[in-house]
């Protein structure tokens, strides 16, 4: 595989896009928007910039990372010879079913198509192609140049010579894949997402504060983040999103989202990606920063 494709410039493609360029391959980042796209060209170089300040990479990757991008606006256009082509776009079902349809009839027929989806089931998202047995998931962690696991999901058609094939491309991004199967929230966050989900109950009940429940965490279970501003950084309306599916796939009560995190969504308070969320990044540092603790 030298040809791969993102779809969509938000945090997660412009990030994905980021680790395959600077591992050598030739990347079409694609979004509808060319304001985004050019957000993303920035950020991927800010980021270059941030670990060429650490020592971690040199002057010379940085500039092969970026020569080795472009940029369209057109699915059409910039998945017609792509090996590999990557979704990730906003957490929603009938967006992916319509890019899927598209990048199905315009993408070469040998081509394995992937999702970025961090619930959504991969065999539905397949059912809206031609070739059930090319399409996986790829779910990486943000933030992806930094965060070492890739969710590798198979659908239930997926064919063990793409499975196969993406579990060792992983490994050339120098990331650990870990195989799961196709079931709601697969495993990161049918385990994350109901620890979140308590940790906004104990608040909206009155147990503790934010950042009383949050220091329980850090100090007494080594999580570099506590689940609050987790979900922040995550986004409010991703961890609702994907709290749906998994009560809507399980049908289970403990998968019920906290009405706090309901109204909060509702109100428009996302977490870093508004400004404010269960802490207030206008008067704390700026959101962009978050990601360096990683690093």
């Amino acid at each position: 595989m030298n040809k791969i494709t993102v779809i969509g410039a938000g945090t997660m493609g412009n990030g994905i896009a980021h680790v395959f360029a600077q591992s050598g391959y030739e990347v079409s980042l694609i979004d509808l928007s060319q304001n985004a796209l050019e957000k993303a060209l920035a950020t991927i170089t800010k980021n270059l910039d941030r670990l060429i300040s650490k020592e971690k990479i040199t002057q010379d990757v940085k500039d092969k990372t970026l020569q080795n991008m472009q940029v369209y606006t057109s699915i059409a256009e910039g998945v017609q010879y792509a090996d590999l082509i990557v979704e990730a776009a906003t957490e929603n079902l009938d967006l992916k079913l319509k890019i899927f349809k598209q990048i199905d009839e315009a993408a070469p027929k040998d081509a394995i198509l992937a999702s970025n989806t961090s619930s959504i089931s991969i065999t539905k998202i397949a059912s809206a192609t031609s070739r059930p047995d090319k399409v996986i998931g790829m779910h990486f962690m943000n933030p992806v140049p930094i965060m070492k696991l890739v969710e590798i999901i198979r659908g239930y058609s997926t064919s063990d010579e793409v499975t196969n094939t993406i579990m060792e491309l992983s490994k050339k991004l120098n990331k650990i894949p870990v195989e799961v199967n196709d079931y709601p929230g697969f495993i990161a966050n049918r385990i994350l997402m109901p620890m979140i989900n308590e940790a906004i109950y104990s608040l909206y009940e009155g147990v503790a504060g934010v950042y009383e429940i949050d220091t329980v965490m850090k100090l007494g279970m080594a999580h570099p983040m506590g689940p609050l501003q987790l979900a922040d950084f995550i986004g409010l309306d991703v961890c609702l999103s994907i709290l749906n599916v998994l009560n809507d796939g399980f049908g289970n009560p403990k998968y019920a989202p906290c009405p706090l995190l309901v109204n909060m969504v509702n109100a428009g308070k996302l977490g870093i990606k508004s400004g404010e969320g269960f802490y207030d990044y206008a008067k704390n540092r700026k959101a962009e920063n978050i990601a360096e603790q990683f690093i």
